[in-house]
């Protein structure tokens, strides 16, 4: 059974390392606010280049702001779109079928991680563990747009200032564009690109 189990982890090592290049991998992580409010942040990470999509920051992730905030960007990848071939994504049930018809109409397939597996999208895992460890456990966060300047500018300088994966001795370069983040109403941005503890802190 042992044997087993790792051949298909394996397996799906070796998918995701031939197939890197066309899979979008999409999380929700949690943070708290000082005033003990939690908000659900969701994002995307294309695998082959480590590049983060913030999408939105929300107290209520409800299954038609997922919905919106997927269309947004969709809107944003444009032409890029057709480079990816997969979205891999827990079993939430937060992810409705709208949420999938955005990506399959644009020719994406829906991968789905097995339940209570997060090691499956450990991708997305591991960039929630380094957002943690550099930005939100070093900021103690006001209000949701607080939140939303302190990510947006993270996320910003890790697309831009990262070592590139490829291992080059190069940096990730963003598309030209902004990273923003949609709130439960609208999007925000741009923010300043500064790291994120020395920016964000001063948002009351």
């Amino acid at each position: 059974m042992r044997a087993t189990t790792c051949r298909a982890a394996q397996s799906w090592r070796d998918f995701l390392r031939t197939q890197a290049s066309g899979v979008l991998a999409c999380d929700f992580f949690s943070v708290d606010t000082i005033a003990l409010q939690r908000l659900y942040v969701l994002f995307m990470i294309e695998i082959g280049t480590r590049r983060v999509h913030l999408l939105g920051v929300t107290a209520h992730p409800t299954r038609a702001w997922v919905t919106h905030v997927a269309r947004n960007l969709a809107v944003d990848l444009d032409e890029r779109a057709a480079s990816f071939t997969f979205l891999l994504r827990d079993r939430d049930t937060t992810f409705v079928a709208s949420f999938d018809d955005v990506f399959t109409s644009l020719g994406l397939r829906i991968l789905h991680s097995p339940p209570r597996a997060p090691v499956a999208n450990s991708f997305a895992e591991r960039w929630i563990g380094t957002a943690h460890r550099e930005c939100t456990n070093r900021l103690l966060i006001y209000n949701q747009r607080h939140r939303i300047h302190a990510l947006t500018d993270y996320a910003r300088h890790d697309n831009t200032h990262r070592p590139s994966p490829a291992g080059d001795g190069g940096c990730l370069c963003a598309p030209p564009g902004r990273v923003s983040a949609v709130t439960d109403g609208a999007a925000v941005g741009p923010c300043s690109g500064r790291a994120c503890g020395a920016s964000a802190a001063a948002i009351p």
